[in-house]
């Protein structure tokens, strides 16, 4: 009762008065602001653990065993956010049981063009046009080479956001040297996240036709990784697109799958047509994603839940966003867009969230509510 009066209270004060005031500078400031105080505060034991004290909790109903990697609870935080691995000790402290570094590339990338980021308050969603913003493998590797994490900690790895490569070949060496790099490292990153579904990039290379993912997937896996992979996925494909990826993917040593990544379609009912005609270049988070992130998920597990586990990303606000993805098959939830618009609070109050949830359908953990609504 004491954490949940607790959240409540921090709810309230980051919505009436934190909110407000973040929300008067532009969005791109604010997140290297945000990036730099986690930073510090997740570096300090006496900080990091005041936070944990008030903000995380444990119960048995939240744990799994995935792809032989322990998860305390479901929530994490996504790649895009925490692109320069600065986050990875703060986030236990506000409740997340494991996130993502990146998406990191070969070489570094100092980002499109601003503005990169964007808020639709209306439409709940951030206009994201980063373009893989990062500083490279080398430099993100070597940051975490003596580091111990406390929850996993993901690395996403995708294609260097770069002019110079302009061919399905050029881009499957860029990525691959970039695998070469973490699995020569030290850096205790527990899975990978190989991101082939950001719209942000220049040039024309793109790993959605089956051909190309086939000789995407074929070069990776020939390196036999030490870590579990998994395919960050696109969220605007037609089923029979999908389907055709999944046929690929499901050939290869792939652990499972993230459902999926920001959206393109400037006419999402979702979004507010006011708020749309102020956007620069750039694709939609939030609420924009969540319906079709939802109707891939339970596709993507009536196809292989068996075969492959399922991240629901796309829209998760609240604990009843997040069963509802559980219910459709994810095993695993990641947000970014609706930590900012709730608050730090919120990866904890959708785990009190679930742990009621799970109590009102007669389920002893989240594994039992998995695909019960497919």
């Amino acid at each position: 009762m004491a954490k949940r009066f607790i959240i409540s209270i921090v709810h309230m004060l980051y919505r009436g008065i934190f909110r407000p005031f973040l929300f008067l500078f532009h969005s791109e400031f604010v997140h290297e602001r945000a990036l730099a105080a986690g930073a510090i505060l997740g570096a300090s034991r006496v900080t990091s653990n005041a936070i944990r004290g008030l903000l995380a909790i444990s119960h048995p109903s939240l744990t799994q065993k995935i792809t032989g990697i322990h998860f305390e609870n479901p929530i994490g935080l996504a790649a895009g956010f925490d692109y320069d691995a600065r986050l990875p000790h703060m986030l236990p402290a506000l409740g997340f049981g494991f996130g993502t570094v990146g998406t990191i590339t070969n070489k570094l990338y100092e980002g499109n063009p601003p503005p990169r980021l964007g808020r639709l308050v209306k439409s709940q969603s951030l206009l994201v046009n980063k373009g893989f913003k990062n500083a490279g493998i080398k430099t993100i590797l070597e940051r975490c080479a003596k580091e111990q994490f406390e929850i996993p900690i993901g690395l996403s790895i995708g294609k260097t956001n770069s002019p110079e490569i302009v061919s399905q070949k050029g881009a499957i060496a860029d990525i691959l040297e970039a695998f070469r790099a973490a699995e020569s490292s030290p850096a205790p990153f527990s899975h990978y996240e190989l991101n082939i579904s950001c719209p942000n990039l220049s040039g024309n290379v793109e790993f959605y036709t089956p051909e190309h993912l086939r000789d995407l997937l074929t070069t990776v896996t020939a390196l036999k990784l030490k870590k579990p992979l998994f395919i960050k996925m696109p969220i605007e494909k037609e089923e029979r697109e999908v389907e055709a990826m999944l046929d690929v993917i499901t050939t290869h040593p792939v652990q499972g799958i993230i459902i999926g990544n920001v959206a393109r379609n400037r006419s999402n009912p979702a979004l507010d047509p006011e708020e749309v005609k102020h956007c620069t270049a750039g694709n939609f988070s939030g609420k924009p994603t969540q319906k079709s992130s939802d109707e891939l998920i339970r596709f993507a597990y009536r196809k292989c839940g068996t075969k492959l586990t399922i991240i629901g990303c796309g829209g998760v606000f609240s604990a009843e966003d997040a069963y509802r993805k559980i219910r459709l098959g994810a095993s695993l939830i990641q947000l970014i867009t609706g930590l900012i618009f709730e608050g730090p609070q919120l990866p904890t109050e959708i785990n009190l969230g679930l742990m009621r949830l799970l109590e009102r359908d007669g389920f002893q953990n989240l594994t039992e509510a998995i695909g019960k609504n497919v």
